[in-house]
């Protein structure tokens, strides 16, 4: 497997997989989400690196067969059979040693200085490493502003989240990260190795609701559409995340 392949596996993702009658057996990515209580990181920057650690693990090497060996990589199986499933994520909350515990787990760790997180490799609910199970699911809540233009505003892309909605950090993590992910699709793959070599990056900004109309409307080729299953939150169906890139679709000529 090469990279173009991690490529197709995340461009080719429908969803739709069923889950095992054994609750424990579930599959789901672990994202953790370093917040110090005595500096709490700025929520957008958060989210920017809890979507970008998600993908991040989706496109790493260790996802890969070797073309010579033919013998998978240690994340192959679990990524692969979590994709086959559903792109169920769970956030968690994390601080201090439990921080540098999360560390040691497999994973990918995006960390910009402001904000950090990190990506577990999936695994069944039941069986999370303890130093991961350990942390804080409830309570996973930073302040900050998604309107208006952020730091990375110059990003090939942005993921847009729907202003109609109420989601707590934690949700919104998860959202962004199946965001990022559906998003490499609106690359082809030398576009999409590109981006995976410069980190993946994003940026992640409230839409307007005039402007969430329009990407609502744009051509289904244009835009990757996170529509969540309504477990927590909000309800079934609910789009909450539209992913788009700069250079696709003039969404001001659909409000003409």
């Amino acid at each position: 497997m090469v990279f173009a392949d991690r490529h197709r596996m995340l461009a080719d993702y429908v969803g739709g997989g069923t889950d095992p009658e054994d609750p424990t057996r579930i599959l789901a990515m672990p994202i953790v989400l370093r917040i110090e209580k005595a500096t709490p990181p700025p929520r957008r920057g958060l989210l920017e690196a809890a979507a970008r650690a998600a993908v991040l693990l989706c496109l790493d090497e260790r996802v890969d067969v070797d073309p010579d060996s033919a013998v998978p990589g240690p994340w192959h199986e679990p990524v692969h059979s979590w994709m086959d499933a559903r792109i169920r994520k769970i956030s968690r909350r994390a601080r201090g040693a439990g921080w540098v515990a999360a560390q040691e787990v497999w994973g990918v760790t995006v960390d910009t200085g402001a904000a950090a997180a990190r990506a577990i490799v999936p695994c069944p609910v039941g069986e999370v490493d303890r130093r991961i199970a350990k942390l804080q699911i409830s309570g996973t809540e930073v302040d900050g502003d998604l309107s208006g233009a952020s730091a990375g505003d110059a990003e090939d892309l942005t993921l847009w989240v729907n202003p109609g909605l109420s989601m707590t950090v934690g949700k919104l993590a998860a959202q962004v990260g199946h965001a990022a992910m559906l998003a490499v699709g609106l690359y082809d793959p030398d576009e999409a190795y590109r981006w995976w070599v410069a980190g993946a990056p994003l940026q992640v900004t409230m839409a307007e609701p005039d402007h969430w109309r329009r990407l609502s409307a744009a051509d289904p080729a244009t835009v990757a559409v996170v529509r969540d299953a309504g477990y927590t939150e909000v309800a079934p169906g609910s789009t909450t995340v539209i992913a788009r890139r700069r250079d696709l679709t003039d969404l001001d000529r659909l409000s003409r």
